[in-house]
């Protein structure tokens, strides 16, 4: 009875619930109706400003009145909800079901599994949506077995519709619309989770009619008037989203598979397309699902009904006028799917269609407006580009990464026969790149050029090294550089990101590295780098790490360079120059205002010595491709040709070409300097090898002289200017010598020296056509020096217009330093090298006359040369090095001020003639005399504003040549030069007595470097030679020729700068120099030749004592008393003295650390007997009794500051303890008054019994006796 009563309960309560929710939906409707009316009537009856406010307030009003609509709604489904959940009955028998109005048991359906759809989690997403199918399954089996007359709990979930969904059970039509409006739901994942419920249960239940599903998504999905932002959008994506899981179903193709006369799959294709010309950003998706759709189904069905659409048709019609890319993307994709030229394509694609009539420069006209507005959809990229790609690399396989040349020889020939593919592809990729990327892309807006970079990132990895030509154009390189040359442009992480995508794929191949910086640096005109703020071509040119790529870039360097097709216009180059003129160059060698190619041939020219640097190769690989660069930079820097562009030689079997435009004489200047440095380089590079390879007859420098005697032989070359009659002889001797002396080579006959000279004679010859009237005589001069030095030579002219007899001449050391110092003001660093390892060969045969000769140059100063004589300056100079380090005994003169004074006036002299020098050039433009007294001297204003503009640019120039070109910088660097031969000198012959005679004029230098302003750099480099090759070098002079009176001189100057220097530099040095001549007198003399060493350091202490401007360091004296003790005890008795006599307690104080200093050498047991004086017990017994009055003194009068008293007690341990080694502590006691001596036990205490230690047989009673006996 119980359970029959629950089971009634249950029955009415489920019945009220029903009877509550449809009289809810009845005041819902009714509410609705009525709220429509008074809204009409409002807004019928207002008018003007009214009107708006009431319309603004209705809009309100509407908002308001939909919430609760929205809330009433909610709670009518949470009541529905509710009534069907049955109650748990607690009694004597199980559980109850719900409802049971018929005998048979129904399988019933779960509402809540629709929760899950929306989780975030993919898992619970697909778990709900198996669960959803199962459900609906057995729902559908049961409800068609029972034919239609099975009660579902949840069949009047909504009121029935007729929706062409008779066939299916009453939980799969809720399940239906539920599942099309939660795709319209924005809330989590809910459009992932509905969509792909509603794409699994339309796939797998078949009794679902696709028409009634397709209206159904348009009546529940309708996007009406009111609807506005959010919701209107909900509604459009949530419709996209239904269709995509009816195509994604089979459904259709399903459908058309039983009837392949079905309209299904047009009233598809409309509805989506209607749907996509809604919003532009519902297209790109929209043709993604007809796409989906053609794939499922068959050619003949996609032939016969999509491609038959009518709307379609009109849709690809208008694609071009309408700039609609996703029309041209289907296009694209329903081509490649039916695989035949349709008619519907007709105004869109080419007819044939091939890739080739695609990327023909009138279909990409044709496509460019479709194609620029893909950049709706940035930042990703639109899906038509990665088709167009496919298309355009459609007959070209993918190139695996790494799949780099082997051997140059195929490279080369790879550069230079194409095959068909791909000549057709880069003619392909010149069209698409010069009209869609060039043409349209880069010229447009920011959103555009980064479009750009994304497609030419698509295009690199399947681009042949061969066209990436194509790509990598001029307007490229230039939209590059814009965006790198300020960090703040709006593109410049996209330009940085695409450098270095770039990068990548250049690593990977050499001929793909070649091609990117042979682009970069052609349309850049060499300043990629300098422009971008980069490494970019600097680091690509490291990567180059073999011997073929390295062949391969010199040799298309030299392409680029004769090419003149491939070098940029003039106009180009001035757009590039005015774009980037408030850029600083890093090198102005490169500057060009006129916007020629000789700004990229000098980059080319500069670079080409350059690619050793990263790479180590074989000596004889390394020897190839020098030989290739030496005769490129040889016939483009030293030859013309006279008759065409190209010359055939026959003795060297190749041609020789040279750019239609002649080079500048800057090019050929940059040829020289590299030409020098390649033959310096493979001096260094053999000089360091083994005798056997050092010495070969086909190195570098006989192959130079070589190929220039060939072209010098040919007809029809020339040299690029006509030498004078001195220069073509200078030119001729030095030929000749050069090959006599390889002949000496080959006979292995002085190698070294032959070697080095053979070089020396190219690099002036260079200098001979480099430089014409300015070394001939020099190279007469070399050339007689080398017939001197070389007395083998057997071939010598004996029809030479020299006179060969030595009579009188002077030494050839003497000659050969003359020669050689003439040549290094003006000579490059190259010739610089070459003379210094020649100087290294002969430097031993120096003599004394030479070496002053380069001393001179060191010491020589600026000076105004019109007020003195010879005669007055012999004078000075020999009164310079009587005092060579021109220490006065005033100090209160300023001598610095004295030649400022003098730099001063020289220098204002300078700048008067360099004055009057510019207006003399001034003068002959203008055409006056300097002294007119017309001022303008008849000039019109034109020619008034040339020569404004011609007087600024001398000005610039003085400006910037008064930092490196005048003529005291000229100076310093001559001066630097030689040092370099000095340096090279003492370090081979630090034991040579001529060091003496080079150290006074380096000492003397250096102390006029520091006392001069701006030559710190002269100073640091002298200091730097005598440090290392003098002080440090366990070398020294020796010999007879070493004179103790002249060692002796310099130490007393040296010793008197240490000690008043004001320049810590000067003071250090002059110290160290102390210590070295020092060490020569003690290595080279007894201390009985050295008198005066003692009297100089006492004289030097007596003037530390005694005058206030003294300077010296007392650690300095302590060190020599160190190294040299027998100098400390000549002085012992002398510093005693001071001790005593001294008033200062600072000064007393210095002298006990001196005297403590002296004694502990003593204590240590460094010192030994001397042996030409009394030792050291000797020297201790003479002075006992001062040192035992100055330690009474001390203890009488103590030390006024603790630190000072510390000092006092330690100067009486070390006494007391080097009286107890001299056992001289009996008469210690007795010297020592007993007041002094008990004042001294108590001072030290428990210390100073165990120092004195009594070894002498004094005994302590002694002690005792002796202090009554005083008493």
């Amino acid at each position: 009875m119980g359970s029959k009563r629950e089971s009634h309960s249950i029955s009415v309560e489920a019945m009220e619930g029903k009877k509550n929710a449809s009289e809810g939906k009845k005041r819902l409707k009714k509410q609705r109706r009525e709220d429509a009316e008074v809204l009409g009537r409002d807004n019928e009856g207002k008018e003007g400003g009214d009107g708006i406010a009431v319309a603004q307030k209705s809009d309100m009003e509407k908002k308001k009145k939909r919430k609760q609509m929205d809330k009433e709604r909610h709670r009518i489904k949470s009541a529905e909800t509710k009534e069907l959940v049955p109650k748990k009955v607690t009694g004597p028998s199980d559980q109850v079901p719900a409802l049971q109005p018929s005998s048979k048991s129904v399988q019933g359906f779960h509402i809540d599994i629709f929760r899950d759809l929306s989780s975030v989690e993919v898992s619970a997403r697909e778990s709900a949506v198996e669960a959803l199918v199962k459900e609906l399954q057995k729902v559908q089996e049961a409800y068609e077995k029972s034919g239609g007359t099975v009660y579902e709990g949840n069949s009047q979930l909504e009121a029935e519709k007729d929706e062409g969904l008779k066939s299916c059970a009453p939980s799969l039509r809720y399940a239906l619309r539920r599942l099309i409006r939660g795709v319209s739901s924005s809330r989590e994942c809910a459009r992932q989770g509905f969509a792909l419920g509603l794409t699994a249960v339309l796939g797998t239940i078949q009794c679902i009619n696709t028409d009634s599903i397709l209206e159904l998504i348009d009546n529940l999905l309708e996007v009406s008037s009111s609807m506005k932002g959010q919701e209107a959008r909900d509604c459009l994506l949530g419709r996209l989203f239904a269709y995509g899981a009816l195509a994604r179903s089979g459904r259709v193709a399903h459908d058309w598979s039983l009837n392949n006369k079905t309209s299904t799959i047009k009233e598809f294709i409309r509805v989506v397309i209607s749907l996509a010309d809604k919003k532009s950003y519902l297209r790109e998706p929209a043709v993604s699902i007809i796409l989906e759709l053609a794939d499922t189904l068959p050619v003949d069905a996609v032939t016969a009904h999509v491609l038959e659409a009518p709307v379609l048709a009109d849709w690809f019609d208008k694609a071009i006028s309408n700039e609609n890319p996703d029309a041209l993307y289907l296009a694209l994709k329903l081509r490649e799917k039916a695989s035949v030229d349709n008619k519907i394509f007709c105004k869109l694609l080419p007819s044939p269609f091939t890739p080739s009539n695609l990327f023909t420069p009138d279909c990409l006209s044709s496509l460019v407006p479709c194609l620029k507005e893909t950049t709706f959809c940035q930042p990703r990229m639109h899906s038509v580009w990665p088709v167009l790609v496919n298309i355009l690399f459609s007959d070209v396989s993918l190139q695996k990464d790494g799949a780099a040349c082997s051997d140059s020889t195929q490279a080369l020939k790879k550069c230079r026969k194409l095959s068909s593919t791909e000549k057709n592809l880069s003619k392909r990729l010149d069209y698409f790149c010069s009209l869609v990327i060039d043409g349209s892309l880069l010229m447009s807006s920011h959103d555009r050029k980064h479009l750009a970079f994304d497609i030419l990132l698509l295009l690199l990895p399947r681009l042949p090294a061969s066209c990436s030509k194509a790509i990598l154009s001029y307007k490229l390189i230039q939209c590059l550089m814009d965006i790198l040359s300020t960090k703040d442009s709006w593109l410049y992480k996209a330009a940085q990101y695409f450098l270095q995508e770039l990068s990548k794929w250049a690593e990977r191949d050499v001929d793909r590295l070649v091609a990117v910086i042979i682009a970069l640096q052609q349309h850049s005109f060499g300043r990629f780098d300098c422009i971008t703020h980069t490494h970019m071509v600097k680091d690509l040119v490291s990567k180059i790490n073999s011997a073929s790529g390295c062949m391969l870039f010199v040799q298309s360097l030299m392409s680029l360079f004769i090419d003149e097709n491939g070098l940029p216009d003039k106009g180009s180059a001035q757009a590039t120059i005015e774009s980037s003129e408030m850029i600083t160059l890093d090198d102005s060698s490169y500057t060009d205002s006129s916007g020629n190619p000789d700004i990229l041939r000098s980059w080319i020219v500069d670079s080409l010595p350059r690619v050793f640097k990263y790479l180590t190769l074989e000596l004889e690989e390394k020897l190839h491709i020098q030989r290739e660069i030496l005769k490129f930079l040889t016939v483009q820097g030293l030859f013309t040709a006279s008759l065409g562009r190209e010359v055939t030689s026959f003795e060297l079997q190749e041609k020789l070409k040279w750019p239609k435009t002649d080079s500048s004489g800057n090019v050929r200047k940059i040829c020289f300097q590299q030409l020098q440095l390649i033959l310096a380089d493979a001096e260094k590079s053999m000089g360091t090898k083994s005798e056997s390879d050092m010495f070969r007859t086909d190195d570098l420098g006989s192959y130079f002289m070589h190929f220039l005697d060939t072209l010098c032989n040919i007809p029809s070359v020339s040299l690029f200017r006509s030498l004078s009659k001195e220069d073509e002889e200078a030119f001729k001797k030095l030929q000749s010598m050069e090959s006599r002396l390889l002949k000496m080579e080959e006979r292995e006959i002085d190698g070294s020296k032959v070697y080095t000279m053979r070089f020396l004679l190219i690099q002036l010859l260079l200098q001979v056509l480099l430089k014409p009237g300015e070394f001939s005589e020099t190279a007469s001069e070399l050339v007689i020096c080398c017939k001197k030095a070389f007395v083998t030579l057997t071939d010598l002219d004996s029809n030479d217009e020299e006179d060969d007899d030595d009579t009188g001449s002077p030494a050839f050391m003497d000659v050969l330093v003359d020669t050689l110092l003439s040549l290094l003001p003006q000579s490059s660093a190259p010739l610089v090298f070459s003379i210094e390892q020649v100087f290294k060969f002969f430097c031993d045969q120096i003599t004394e006359s030479g070496l002053v000769s380069m001393l001179r140059v060191v010491k020589k100063d600026l000076k105004p040369s019109r007020h003195r004589s010879v005669t007055d300056e012999e004078e000075i100079d020999d009164d310079d090095e009587d005092d060579f380090l021109g220490i006065e005994e005033s100090e209160d003169v300023d001598q610095a001020g004295d030649s400022d004074g003098d730099q001063s006036e020289s220098s204002s002299e300078d700048e008067d003639a360099g004055e009057s020098a510019d207006q003399e050039v001034a003068a002959n433009v203008i055409g006056a005399p300097l002294g007119s007294d017309d001022s303008d001297g008849g000039m019109d204003d034109e020619e008034m504003f040339r020569m404004d503009s011609y007087l600024a640019q001398i000005f610039k120039d003085r400006k910037n040549a008064a930092g490196s070109d005048t003529a005291q910088s000229q100076l310093v660097l001559f001066k630097l030069r030689v040092l370099s031969l000095l340096e090279i000198f003492l370090h081979k012959n630090a034991g040579n007595p001529l060091v003496l005679v080079a150290y006074p004029y380096l000492v003397k230098t250096f102390v006029n470097a520091y006392a001069t302003e701006g030559s710190e750099q002269l100073g640091q480099r002298i200091a730097g030679i005598l440090q290392k090759k003098l002080f440090k070098s366990k070398d020294y002079p020796k010999g007879d020729g070493v004179q103790s009176s002249l060692l002796e001189t310099q130490l007393e100057k040296s010793l008197r700068l240490s000690s008043r220097s004001r320049q810590k530099v000067v003071s250090i040095l002059a110290q160290n120099s102390s210590f070295w001549i020092l060490k020569i007198l003690h290595g080279n003399f007894s201390r009985k030749e050295l008198p005066r060493v003692p009297d100089m350091l006492q004289s030097l202490l007596d003037d530390y004592f005694n005058n206030k401007k003294s300077r010296l360091k007392s650690g300095f004296i302590k060190e020599i008393f160190r190294r040299y003790p027998w100098t400390g005890h000549r002085l012992f008795s002398f510093l005693l003295e001071k001790c005593t006599s001294t008033k200062s307690e600072y000064r007393m104080t210095e002298a006990l650390a001196l005297i403590e200093s002296i004694l502990k050498t003593w204590v240590s047991g460094k010192t030994h007997v001397d042996e030409d004086a009394p030792g050291g017990l000797q020297f201790l017994r003479e002075n006992l009794l001062p040192l035992c009055s100055l330690m009474q003194q001390l203890l009488s009068k103590p030390m006024s500051k603790g630190s000072r008293r510390s000092d006092v007690r330690r100067f009486f341990i070390s006494a007391l303890q080097a009286i107890a080694r001299s056992k001289l502590g009996e008469a210690f006691c007795k010297a020592l008054r007993p007041d002094a001596y008990a004042a001294c036990e108590s001072y030290l205490g428990d210390k100073f019994r165990p120092l004195l230690k009594f070894d002498d047989g004094v005994s302590e009673k002694n002690v005792h006796r002796e202090e009554k006996k005083s008493c």
